[in-house]
């Protein structure tokens, strides 16, 4: 027989309401079945504890004595959105310090907020009849604002894409250090605990309902931008008091080389109606499948290394291009596993009643991508499409003769139709003047720094810059050679676009 909310939270009233995580629900239901598990079990807790860079807190300072518009203000040198009304602003948790840049964000001074620590406030106005004054300087503390509600655009996402990195540097993501030559894999995501995981077509979860938000009782407003239930990758926008929030689940954080971002703990009750929902609710990490792809390509559409599933993630390594590589998360399962283990003590408890959803998410939309009326051009436009290359056994004098026959500083080297090197006329000019005679093998580089055909331009330039190279061969997903980009195709393309 179905329950209805009501019911169950008649359930929580009276004590007699049976609580189980998400975690453990899965075991429910091998062992007895969706059916009996529906009857059984009335409420599954779920948790995630992650960076979640869509947050932010409205804030209300209160007038001062003579009172000002606030038009630009800074906490602790983090500037806050204060284009709302005179003394309203919304701080983001990615806003960093004028000084201390990404060191420090708009998510640490939300934790100093909520750790009970002092604030500078710089505020500025242009000045008006019914608000003078120009400027002001205060030091405040949580307690001192009248308001300060999160409000987060997008929270808790029902899947995260892994991410690889297959180029020969370091690079520094929102998903972490990624080593090169695909050396390792970051994940994020609380797998068999994520809220949305666990009402997949969400029956149960839309604007209205209830949940647990760092450490505060809050509640979803409804879809959180980006969100594509088409695809399964659902959000969530959230609201919750700071005032009533914990240190223990809100946490600020920099990233090396992005910058700052929150990490936050969200929970949400998944009401078990019927035997449909215990099925849903028994969802393990096996179940749950995401991309691995290369985040070296700076494109919208990274390329797809291969799929995995959270259990595969979990288990500390993946094979990768035939390589064990290892894996690691940036979430935290433990903080995961505390929040559902959390929220359940407070329903058991009878401190936390669930609230039915007025609206679900809309199902089958799609995210669009920005619409951009003046585009970077892409290497495979503006590169050489003549593919010159030499195998690294052949000697370096044929090289040097290809490049004459070219007119070419550069030439790529392959083997068995990779690419394995480059060779330029430095190389061959040093070989020279050292008496070394011998194969392309010996004198090119080996370590080449390469572009997809389809990276942006101006991403590409700024790698020729990064790394002083004046050329660098393009190549698909094969390792093959399609073609070769130099500073004089970038300097050519600039030069034409401000004459245009």
């Amino acid at each position: 027989m179905a329950k209805t909310i009501a019911e169950i939270n008649e359930k929580i009233a009276s004590g007699n309401v049976c609580v189980v995580t998400a975690e453990e629900m899965s075991d429910i239901v091998d062992d007895i079945g969706a059916e009996k598990a529906a009857a059984e079990v009335d409420v599954v807790t779920t948790g995630t504890f992650g960076a979640m860079c869509s947050s932010g807190v409205f804030l209300n300072f209160g007038h001062s004595e003579i009172p000002i518009k606030m038009t630009k203000m800074f906490m602790n040198d983090v500037e806050a959105y204060s284009g709302i009304a005179a003394v309203d602003s919304y701080l983001g948790a990615t806003q960093i310090s004028e000084k201390l840049g990404i060191k420090y964000g708009g998510a640490h001074v939300i934790e100093d907020l909520i750790c009970g620590k002092k604030v500078e406030v710089n505020a500025y106005s242009y000045g008006t009849d019914c608000y003078p004054r120009k400027e002001l300087t205060t030091t405040i503390t949580l307690d001192d604002l009248n308001q300060a509600i999160m409000v987060n655009p997008r929270n808790a996402y029902q899947r995260y894409d892994a991410a690889t990195n297959g180029s020969k540097k370091v690079i520094h993501t929102y998903m972490g250090k990624l080593l090169p030559d695909y050396k390792n894999v970051t994940y994020s995501g609380a797998g068999i605990l994520s809220p949305l995981s666990n009402d997949p077509t969400y029956r149960t979860i839309g604007a209205g309902t209830k949940i647990f938000m760092g450490g505060a009782e809050g509640t979803i407003v409804g879809e959180g931008t980006q969100c594509s239930t088409a695809s399964g990758f659902a959000t969530l926008m959230t609201t919750a008091n700071l005032k009533e929030m914990t240190k223990e689940y809100v946490n600020a954080a920099s990233f090396e080389g992005y910058g700052t971002s929150l990490f936050l703990g969200i929970g949400i009750p998944i009401p078990i109606l019927d035997a449909e929902m215990a099925q849903a609710a028994a969802v393990r990490d096996a179940d749950i499948e995401v991309s691995i792809k290369d985040y070296s390509i700076g494109k919208r559409d990274r390329p797809v290394v291969r799929k995995a599933n959270y259990e595969e993630l979990r288990s500390g390594s993946i094979q990768l291009n035939g390589k064990d590589v290892a894996t690691s998360c940036m979430s935290s399962f433990k903080k995961s596993r505390e929040v559902a283990e959390e929220l359940k003590s407070r329903i058991v408890a009878g401190r936390f009643f669930l609230g039915a959803n007025t609206t679900t998410l809309p199902l089958n939309q799609s995210t669009k991508p920005m619409k951009e009326t003046n585009k970077t051009p892409v290497v495979r436009d503006i590169m050489s499409k003549k593919v010159v290359t030499v195998e690294q056994t052949d000697s370096f004098i044929d090289a040097a003769k290809l490049m004459k026959q070219n007119e070419r500083n550069h030439v790529s080297v392959v083997s068995g139709g990779k690419l394995v090197g480059i060779i330029t006329s430095w190389d061959i000019s040093k070989a020279v003047a050292e008496g070394k005679v011998d194969t392309v093998g010996a004198c090119m580089t080996r370590d080449v720094i390469t572009c997809s055909p389809d990276e942006t331009a101006d991403v590409v330039a700024k790698r020729l810059a990064e790394f002083k190279i004046s050329a660098i061969p393009v190549i698909d997903d094969n390792q093959t050679v399609v073609g070769m980009l130099t500073s004089e195709h970038i300097s050519k393309l600039f030069t034409r676009g401000k004459h245009e």
